[in-house]
């Protein structure tokens, strides 16, 4: 039921893939045709799932955090981390009934015979993060630990460790983390005090790590300055640390504590304390900043995948609420000021889908070896990390005003989901970090002239009226970037957020119109015309602030009965302001 019998509109038990008409257009574009009949069934099953079970253990889970045991009934010192029952079902899903930390790595999963393309993952991380947000923690850094096993890890290391990663038996799999941050290097990696020392029995570390996110992983990948490595990022090596060691016994470090956090709240984050613990080099001493840098930057675009899918969720719930819900004697979708403040959060949602999407497409081409691909996904990520992550923030705050009162309470999603929105512009880089990485890519890898190609090309799939201004558009962020970036002359690092925000706003205007040119027709195609369209006029465009107002398309207010899964007649609206 749309409305509860006390009027409150009520979202539970929708279908959270079948209410959102332009996902399943944008499967035929990102996801491989042989792929769809296989995984549409699976986003369905996800989609229910998201709108009524997951949702209910998320909340549940979200209200009984993880507790940290440090000593058993005997003071015997045990080191567990108990959960609620609530995230371990989440976690069966997940990990198990999904295969989300194993699909891109082995065949198996949905009976398929090989690793499926990193668009299958993303979609159905999109929608299961519209649920659970902090268990994608966890899902996110078991795939990139894997992933970095496979590319850099020993023979031996991959034959020992490979299966269990991937398993999709809960007593048989291996959860991966990371373990990176310390108090004197967060954003700073070239500070990191983590000592390895080089002993008889192998290697072995000795240092605090500050923030550790699922602190009790089967492993995790540490950074760490073998003595005499020297100072700076060219000093650190990269470490894989098992829990336990093979006779069973914990390896030696310890969980100080657990963090109270704000966001995220049902996966557990600690402190840890190495004392010696034992760790396996991961590749060659000394190139533990590189093989890190690659293991971020999939955590970011994890991390972007999750912030989108929040966007989303966001959108959906205020478009429930804004169709369902009276006042003053009308809906609110039909009052303009209204509409307005859906149409700017749809387009920010519909930029960041777009993004990620796009960016999992070209994941999969650098992956195959085209080294121009590598270039592109190499500023992609940053983009996405800064912008799609800060948008999620305002888009959450928005609903939760959509929905009033309601939306303050914490039986409904509306406040957890603005916590967790707040946790990517934090975790693996703050906004100012990645922003200057965006520059980084640009000054040092000729990462920005393989964007442009890239998006050039793209835009030769659009009509000409579109493709023009978007270009220049685009020309015109590319110049701003290089001059920030100290291409043309002294960079200016004060102007940096202000270049990636136009660089963000005009290339996922580009993903706009080129999906709306592989959609060909139909209204998805039109919306995504039409979204493009606003990405030039509201975020790309000059405006004069005292300027009088402009009035609202016609087409607007179907757009947005469409975004919520509704299909109305169209009615004529004019006079009223602008989105």
């Amino acid at each position: 039921m749309p409305v509860s019998e006390t009027g409150v509109p009520d979202s539970r038990g929708q279908n959270s893939y079948r209410s959102d008409p332009a996902f399943a257009a944008l499967i035929s574009v990102y996801l491989p045709e042989a792929l769809r009949p296989v995984i549409e069934p699976q986003l369905d099953r996800m989609g229910a799932l998201v709108g009524d079970r997951l949702e209910g253990l998320a909340l549940t889970a979200d209200k009984n955090p993880p507790v940290l045991t440090l000593r058993d009934r005997t003071g015997a010192a045990c080191q567990r981390i108990e959960k609620h029952p609530a995230y371990v079902e989440l976690e069966r899903y997940a990990f198990s009934e999904f295969g989300l930390a194993a699909m891109s790595h082995r065949g198996g999963v949905f009976g398929q015979p090989d690793a499926l393309h990193p668009m299958a993952k993303y979609a159905l991380v999109y929608l299961f993060v519209q649920a659970e947000f902090g268990l994608c923690c966890p899902l996110s850094m078991t795939d990139s630990l894997t992933r970095t096993l496979r590319k850099s890890g020993s023979g031996d290391l991959i034959e020992r460790y490979l299966d269990r990663l991937t398993s999709q038996g809960m007593d048989e799999l291996f959860q991966g983390a990371m373990f990176m941050t310390e108090q004197a290097a967060g954003s700073d990696v070239g500070a990191v005090e983590t000592v390895a020392r080089h002993e008889e029995s192998g290697w072995r570390l000795y240092g605090d790590k500050w923030f550790c996110s699922n602190p009790d992983a089967a492993l995790a990948m540490v950074l760490a300055r073998p003595e005499g490595g020297g100072a700076g990022t060219g000093g650190l090596s990269l470490f894989l640390l098992p829990r336990h060691l093979p006779d069973g016994s914990l390896n030696a470090y310890r969980i100080i504590r657990l963090k109270d956090k704000m966001g995220s709240r049902s996966m557990a984050s600690g402190e840890i304390v190495l004392e010696g613990a034992q760790a396996h080099l991961v590749g060659e001493a000394g190139q533990g900043f590189k093989q890190m840098t690659d293991m971020i930057n999939m955590s970011r675009l994890a991390n972007g995948v999750r912030s989108a899918g929040l966007m989303r969720r966001a959108v959906s719930e205020a478009l429930h609420v804004a169709r369902n819900r009276c006042a003053f004697g009308q809906k609110l979708i039909e009052m303009p000021l209204m509409r307005r403040q859906l149409a700017k959060m749809h387009l920010a949602a519909e930029q960041g889908r777009g993004m990620v999407f796009h960016t999992a497409r070209v994941l999969e081409a650098a992956d195959r070896g085209d080294a121009g691909m590598a270039r592109v996904l190499r500023i992609l990520t940053p983009l996405i990390k800064f912008r799609v992550c800060r948008d999620a923030r305002k888009v959450a705050g928005d609903a939760m005003e959509v929905r009033g009162g309601c939306g303050y309470i914490e039986e409904w999603s509306d406040a957890r989901v603005l916590r967790d929105a707040h946790l990517g512009s934090i975790w693996e880089g703050t906004s100012n970090i990645v922003a200057l990485d965006v520059a980084r890519a640009t000054r040092r890898e000729g990462a920005l002239d393989a964007l442009l190609d890239y998006l050039r090309d793209c835009l030769h799939e659009v009509e000409p009226d579109l493709a023009q201004p978007l270009n220049e558009a685009l020309t015109r962020a590319a110049a701003l970037m290089r001059s920030v970036a100290g291409q043309e002359g002294p960079p200016e690092p004060h102007e940096t957020r202000r270049a990636a925000t136009a660089l963000y706003d005009a290339t996922s205007g580009v993903f706009l119109a080129w999906e709306a040119a592989r959609l060909s027709q139909g209204a998805a195609a039109r919306d995504r015309t039409r979204l493009a369209g606003l990405v030039l006029s509201e975020k790309l465009a000059a405006r004069d602030p005292l300027a009088p107002a402009m009035p609202e398309p016609d087409w607007l207010h179907d757009l947005l009965l469409r975004a919520g899964g509704a299909e109305e007649p169209s009615s004529s609206r004019t006079g009223d302001p602008k989105p």
